[in-house]
């Protein structure tokens, strides 16, 4: 019986393990954490949402990635195949109303607690508190544990190490510093699914931690509905991730993005400039758009901040901002912070069943490759469809 030994224990490492066991290696999980699913456990704290039930090749585009293989590997293994595997593990899947697909009871420790038992049924081992430090010289996987350093022999390798966030849950893409070491190119790590930097004047922080609700943000034609937070550095939160990827080119550009916030997407504006003109004249502006467009108070501090104060009188004007209010941001949150990350390894330094030309025998699975998604189930599903054609490569070719 050959060996498998999977580096990261979270969805794309799990699935991995699954697909080798399957195949009928021996398998050997590490972690270097105290548990596994650190960063998925995480995710599930208000609802996981593991994937969307949206029209699938809808769904495939949802991802930015170089050539055609991830869009090929989400539709091997998608979000119908993800209701299936649930089901495998006797949960079954909710699908909410905006689409997103959650298990019932949406939490995601039940849905891991029992995916573990059967991977430890199978015959898969974990071992926690295994920081991967690379190779010795003999070629062994070397390891940092709460003991010593240890050493492993294995037949093949599956890394499913994460991006470059969330470092306190195991996320902290140091593995790039060593693969680089082995000859592989990297691609620059960038936050995704990420908020932003706006520079907020003092007449803003009284609104820090308001939801901005019901509004759409659009960007280079995209556009999302939704909500979004006001955080004492600039946004983030739901309707602002789709649009992180676009954001973040024009910033890496010219230092700069603007993105363009309909603060009442349900009403024409037409509609909406009648609604302001037939206000009492004598009310003031700030009047009219709480009265007369129902703004609350965050929207309404909004517009003052774009303007500096200054709104128009006009009420053709007036609602012509409040459809489309330009917001500069200047930045990116911190990385650390983000849901996710861009770069990592690049495609070109993979073959078709994600093993590496520059280290035969080792394969890479999950959010370390180069590909990007915005939230909502799309992250989750490709990691888990790359694990399962990573473990599956990985112990056919042994």
């Amino acid at each position: 019986m050959k060996h498998v030994a999977i580096i990261g224990a979270g969805p794309a490492g799990l699935m991995a393990a699954e697909a080798a066991l399957a195949q009928g290696a021996r398998v050997d999980i590490h972690d270097a954490m105290p548990s596994a699913g650190r960063k998925f456990l995480m995710a599930g704290k208000s609802g996981l949402n593991i994937t969307h039930s949206e029209d699938e090749a809808q769904f495939r585009r949802r991802y930015v990635a170089p050539d055609a293989r991830l869009a090929a590997m989400v539709e091997a293994f998608g979000p119908s195949d993800i209701v299936k595997w649930m089901a495998g593990l006797g949960i079954e899947a909710h699908v909410g109303s905006s689409g997103r697909v959650f298990p019932v009871g949406m939490k995601a420790s039940p849905l891991l607690r029992r995916w573990l038992a059967r991977l430890g049924d199978a015959g898969a081992r974990l071992h926690t508190r295994h920081r991967w430090t690379g190779w010795d010289a003999a070629g062994a996987l070397t390891f940092d544990t709460m003991t010593g350093r240890v050493t492993v022999q294995a037949d093949a390798v599956v890394l499913a190490l994460g991006g470059a966030s969330w470092k306190r849950l195991g996320s902290d893409g140091a593995w790039a510093e060593i693969l680089a070491n082995k000859g592989v190119a990297m691609e620059p790590f960038a936050p995704s699914n990420c908020g932003f930097v706006v520079a907020w004047s003092d007449k803003m922080r009284p609104h820090e931690g308001a939801p901005v609700k019901s509004v759409a943000l659009s960007a280079h034609g995209q556009m999302v509905r939704g909500d979004f937070v006001i955080t004492r550095g600039g946004l983030e939160s739901g309707a602002v991730y789709p649009l992180a990827a676009a954001l973040r080119r024009d910033i890496a550009a010219d230092g700069r993005a603007i993105v363009t916030i309909d603060l009442l997407p349900g009403a024409e504006e037409a509609a909406l400039a009648a609604r302001l003109a037939a206000a009492h004249p004598k009310d003031s502006v700030s009047n009219r758009l709480r009265k007369a467009a129902r703004l609350d108070a965050v929207k309404i501090g909004l517009l003052n901040e774009v303007t500096k104060g200054q709104l128009p009188k006009a009420p053709d004007a007036l609602a012509r901002l409040i459809k489309a209010l330009p917001l500069i941001l200047t930045g990116t949150a911190p990385m650390d912070t983000a849901i996710s990350t861009a770069g990592g390894v690049p495609w070109d330094a993979l073959d078709e069943g994600l093993m590496l030309k520059a280290l035969p025998g080792v394969w890479c699975a999950g959010e370390m490759i180069a590909w990007d998604a915005p939230t909502g189930g799309y992250l989750l599903t490709a990691c888990m469809a790359t694990g399962l054609v990573a473990g599956r490569a990985a112990a056919q070719e042994l």
